[in-house]
């Protein structure tokens, strides 16, 4: 919150940090002297329902050429704002000086709201868009502030880490607080204030956004360019007789569910593939994407838009693999799911080999073959229109929404690192994760580029 002329606003912005960003950065900023510290952020914009400044750049303020460095103040060289007004000229991005509070105070100090006043001034002169300043003390919380032409402060909202563990730093708290039970009224506290994409409301997706639903989060993307037919009432929740007849929407449908059960306009329905402009950019508003989807294409594109916007991502999919057995014919292999949580600056999907370039190549080559569909059904090697498999369903969204829960609300035994990928057998009653540490990472070109166009590097997005 902050104060324009007496009357008070809330902006519902976010400052996003990678997980290995932000350890960088608060390495530097508390290097063991007691002293303050300075660092600069560079960061891409998204102004869409909400302001997001993406932290993409990280230059650092070396001790010794600082003029001064004690407890509560210091003092650095203006050549560093150069530096970051030449990084961020081209692309016009959004400058944000950061500085350490050793002592702990969580908030802006009358000296700090001085030399705001004389440094936004030459950031403006510099390149002309928003910039802002931000502070961090010894556990790592942050609060940043954010102007528009020089002219007045905005407390950013929310600063966040979707790392092994998902922080959030809300303005307005007096001092740091630890964060709410898992399971609690104080989780539900924090998720209503939290964005929630849901890509594809069907099988899986229709549970996730049930959960979320009832979970209370402020406001629910639900991106789906299908509608219900009679084949999918044995799978999709809420969806009835009635709509399967007028070949409703999903997202409408579901959209209609939200607002019997929250009232108001929590859901946001997206009638469209998320290969589309819209869906896109309609996700990249949210603070979590939930990837339900059944297509390889699909899953890069969620790939793509949790790496470029820095939102944390978790995907879901299930399998039912058979075999011919020469006796008894087709039989059931195994009952799988597979969940796997993408913390922005970490492995992605692609890098986890969930789609290839191959596997999304024959996939449009075989979009309308027979063979290819009965391969990439729920029931492999088996044609089955209307499908049985809630159960099945039913278990992997609920593992799926509860591993987002675990990540903001650590409550596991175990370092939430460890379970990069959860996998389940049902036949065999085994489950099985893969650590973070055990993925080999390639360079992602495309984190924290935000808008950048092409619109996720994609020329078929197309352009404004």
């Amino acid at each position: 919150m902050s104060s324009k002329g007496g009357r008070t606003m809330s902006t519902g912005s976010r400052l996003i940090l990678t997980q290995e960003l932000h350890a960088s950065l608060r390495k530097h900023l508390f290097p063991g002297d007691g002293k303050e510290a300075a660092a600069i952020l560079v960061c891409n914009r998204y102004d869409g329902t909400r302001l997001k400044l993406l932290a993409k750049k990280l230059i650092l303020v070396p001790y010794q050429e600082c003029k001064s460095r004690t407890i509560d103040f210091i003092s650095w060289p203006g050549s560093y704002l150069e530096k970051a007004i030449d990084t961020a000229e081209e692309k016009s991005m959004s400058i944000i000086l950061v500085h350490s509070h050793p002592g702990g105070f969580l908030a802006f100090s009358d000296m700090d709201d001085a030399s705001d006043v004389q440094t936004m001034a030459s950031l403006f002169q510099g390149v002309n868009t928003i910039h802002g300043s931000a502070i961090m003390i010894p556990d790592g919380n942050m609060r940043a502030r954010f102007y528009r032409e020089g002219k007045y402060s905005e407390n950013v909202e929310l600063v966040t880490v979707a790392g092994d563990n998902i922080h959030y730093w809300w303005d307005g708290l007096a001092e740091p607080r630890p964060p709410a039970m898992a399971f609690t009224s104080g989780m539900t506290d924090t998720f209503n204030k939290l964005t929630a994409a849901v890509i594809g409301v069907s099988g899986t997706g229709s549970i996730v956004a049930e959960q979320v639903a009832r979970l209370g989060f402020g406001e629910i993307i639900l991106i789906d360019h299908d509608h219900i037919e009679k084949k999918n009432l044995n799978r999709i929740l809420n969806s009835t007789l009635e709509d399967a007849m007028v070949c409703r929407p999903k997202v409408d449908m579901f959209a209609e569910v939200i607002k019997r059960i929250r009232g108001g306009d929590i859901a946001r329905p997206i009638h469209n593939t998320i290969f589309s402009r819209e869906a896109v950019l309609a996700a990249a508003n949210a603070d979590i994407i939930f990837c339900c989807v059944d297509t390889y294409h699909a899953r890069m594109i969620a790939d793509r838009i949790a790496s470029a916007f820095l939102i944390p991502l978790l995907d879901v999919g299930v399998k039912i693999p058979t075999h011919v057995d020469p006796d008894d014919g087709r039989k059931i292999t195994d009952v799988t799911g597979r969940i796997d949580y993408v913390k922005p600056g970490g492995s992605t999907l692609s890098d986890r080999h969930v789609y290839t370039p191959e596997l999304i190549y024959r996939e449009n080559l075989s979009a309308k073959d027979y063979e290819d569909q009965v391969g990439r059904g729920y029931i492999t090697g088996v044609q089955e229109e209307a499908p049985s498999v809630i159960t099945l369903n039913m278990r992997a969204a609920s593992a799926c929404v509860s591993e987002f829960i675990a990540r903001c609300f650590p409550f596991r035994e175990y370092p939430n690192k460890r379970f990069a990928r959860t996998m389940f057998s049902l036949s065999g009653a085994e489950e099985d994760y893969i650590d973070e540490s055990e993925i080999e990472k390639a360079l992602n070109p495309r984190l924290a580029v935000g808008c950048e166009e092409p619109l996720l590097g994609i020329p078929e997005l197309g352009g404004k």
